[in-house]
């Protein structure tokens, strides 16, 4: 075998090997953004059930409460960014820091200044890098997050919230995650969490503000305070920062599990075609040297030929 064919036929054998682990890592991601669609579609009816009862409580009441009452000139704003641990899932982490840069920019130029809030190592490490300050980051558990690690990441956010912008609290609180749409759609989306506010903000929370304001009379004749409206919020609010911030998560570990199918697949589908070129590079390689040995066989055989009957004469 030729100089030529053997470099061929490594490479061959170097492509066949990468196929097979990104074949591998396709079918993984795909296993998982089932169960990961599962739980979105699970956690997703609860987050909008208490979207709507805090809407309802907060429409109902005439109290000013510090997660639903908008400061008049904010001078602080929490920013959470969700990203994954891994990487090789296409442009999923690139997509959601584009947005928390648009949104940041948008924010400064609006005369606040913004904390970041970091989930995922790859959010880590991008702020790291360009030595840019995060309040509280928080890795390893993106690809399967659980009510519990929500939890761990609402604390700080709710707590800077009650805090006065003095002693480092902030006005409000900005979500930045990737929407899970279908296995083939995700967009990077940012979202205000608090204070609340009676807007058509998102797609999701539209109705259900819109359908406060319309039936504000019904809330106010149907819910009944006890101890307090106060109270009430103090309760409610902390478990609907926790159930939105489950969900962007949950949209997120099912966005990078589909993000990554679809890049493994890509890779695997280039794995094959590049073989398909090296193979027919490679025969014709080994056509030429069949070629060439038969053209030195002939040559050879005229040769001897030519060299017999000269010596009959």
């Amino acid at each position: 075998m030729g100089a030529q064919m053997r470099v061929y036929k490594r490479r061959i054998r170097s492509v066949s090997a990468t196929k097979k682990i990104t074949k591998a890592m396709e079918m993984i991601a795909a296993s998982r953004v089932v169960k990961a669609q599962r739980q979105v579609a699970a956690s997703t009816p609860y987050a909008t059930e208490l979207t709507r009862a805090v809407t309802a409580v907060a429409a109902g009441s005439d109290i000013r409460h510090p997660l639903t009452t908008e400061v008049e000139r904010p001078v602080r704003a929490a920013v959470l960014l969700i990203t994954s641990d891994r990487g090789l899932a296409g442009g999923y982490n690139s997509n959601a820091i584009k947005q928390t840069e648009a949104l940041t920019n948008r924010l400064t130029g609006e005369g606040r200044q913004v904390d970041h809030y970091v989930v995922g190592r790859k959010g880590v490490s991008y702020f790291g890098f360009r030595e840019r300050p995060v309040a509280e980051s928080w890795t390893g558990f993106t690809d399967n997050p659980t009510y519990a690690d929500a939890k761990k990441v609402a604390a700080p956010l709710i707590d800077a919230l009650n805090r006065q912008t003095a002693e480092g609290g902030v006005d409000e609180i900005h979500i930045v995650y990737t929407e899970f749409h279908s296995m083939m759609t995700q967009t990077a989306v940012d979202k205000r969490l608090l204070p609340i506010v009676f807007e058509k903000t998102a797609e999701e929370s539209a109705e259900v503000f819109e359908e406060a304001r319309k039936k504000e009379q019904e809330y106010q004749a149907l819910y009944d305070f006890e101890p307090s409206a106060d109270g009430v919020l103090d309760a409610l609010l902390p478990r609907y920062v926790e159930s939105r911030v489950y969900n962007a998560l949950l949209q997120s570990a099912a966005s990078k599990h589909a993000a990554t199918r679809r890049a493994m697949k890509s890779a695997t589908d280039n794995a094959e075609e590049l073989i398909k070129s090296l193979t027919r590079l490679a025969n014709q390689a080994r056509q030429a040297e069949i070629t060439q040995e038969i053209s030195e066989i002939v040559g050879g055989a005229n040769a001897l030929a030519d060299a017999s009957a000269g010596s009959d004469r």
